[in-house]
């Protein structure tokens, strides 16, 4: 089996809304899931459980993980909450799942909650973030501070979870150097990963009214790209991974006039992966007009990342040397972020 193939398997449900104590400026669960979460049950859970069994990409080997996503999960009745932990139980002793994650806010933790989580296999937390500074999240209608957000990881960490932070840049009053201070302030707390979703103007929300009135401008794709490739770059530099750039599409998202503006690109996380690469190969490029046509080898895995979204990546190049691409190859000798230049 393939490299590709043995990525960790995250079985995701969605449970839009549910346990939320009021709705985010930005939040559209329903539209960004196309799940409405009423029909989520014992029976609908290993439903969608089984079903991920018995797919042709269940493997043991990619340590399979359920996933409670899209509302606060500590925020649940805690009758409910036990209902959904304990029709994952069954897989869990059986050993077809090896572990549970939850999403829920950093004001939503209390310790009966949480050791109900781990009594029940759940390892792993996510927190809705968003922003480290209080502005913009008090903008966005949070209901939380930074500090609640220090607060919570360190709970989380003593208690033996491992944490993760969602963050989103480009929200009401959030500037490029205000995010720069959010990524400055999450590398401090030191994750085990982190996510970044570039705000979006969904369609029904307080964000898309205020779009429409012109109160709030979201960030255009270039920019939300640099921004994000920006903060990858120090995250990780940091050991620290950021496991999802972009908003992950369905269905009902994806119908027309859903997304009404914003930085939505059906490709976002690859054109920030790629432009990442392409920051590291810049120094292996001759000069503009030192060669005029050329070859370029990298390793086989990294071919997508040099020719980017459409190719664009190899038209940056060219435009950067003033060079003819003639030939792309794959050369497992190469080292892993970088690119060897020969003259053709």
């Amino acid at each position: 089996m393939s490299e590709r193939k043995l990525r960790h398997l995250i079985v995701p449900i969605f449970i839009p809304n549910q346990g939320c104590p009021h709705r985010c400026v930005f939040c559209e669960q329903e539209q960004i899931t196309s799940t409405s979460g009423r029909e989520v049950n014992g029976t609908y859970i290993a439903k969608v459980l089984d079903t991920a069994i018995r797919s042709t990409g269940y493997d043991l080997r990619r340590n399979p993980e359920v996933a409670f996503y899209g509302g606060t999960f500590t925020g649940l009745p805690l009758d409910r909450a036990r209902e959904y932990l304990k029709a994952v139980d069954p897989y869990m002793k059986k050993g077809l799942f090896r572990s549970i994650r939850v999403s829920t806010r950093p004001d939503a933790l209390d310790k009966d909650r949480l050791e109900m989580l781990k009594d029940h296999g759940v390892r792993t937390v996510e927190l809705g973030v968003q922003s480290m500074d209080d502005s913009v999240l008090s903008l966005s209608h949070r209901g939380h501070t930074a500090s609640d957000t220090v607060k919570a990881v360190e709970i989380l960490k003593k208690k033996g979870f491992r944490v993760g932070i969602q963050l989103m840049p480009g929200l009401p009053g959030d500037t490029k150097e205000k995010f720069r201070s959010t990524i400055t302030r999450v590398i401090d707390l030191d994750p085990d990963m982190v996510r970044l979703y570039p705000a979006l103007v969904i369609r029904g929300t307080a964000l898309a009214r205020w779009y429409k009135e012109g109160r709030y401008i979201p960030l255009e794709t270039g920019e939300a790209v640099d921004i994000c490739m920006d903060s990858c770059i120090r995250l990780e530099s940091h050991g620290i991974p950021v496991i999802r750039i972009g908003l992950m599409s369905s269905p009902t998202l994806l119908e027309e006039g859903q997304i009404m503006a914003g930085p939505w690109h059906p490709a976002f996380g690859f054109l920030v992966r790629s432009g990442i690469h392409h920051i590291k190969i810049g120094p292996d490029l001759p000069g503009p007009g030192e060669i005029s046509r050329i070859s370029l080898r990298v390793q086989s895995r990294e071919i997508p990342l040099l020719r980017g979204y459409k190719n664009q990546g190899l038209e940056l190049i060219e435009n950067k040397t003033k060079a003819k691409i003639v030939k792309v190859e794959a050369d497992e000798s190469v080292p892993s972020g970088r690119v060897r230049v020969e003259e053709a």
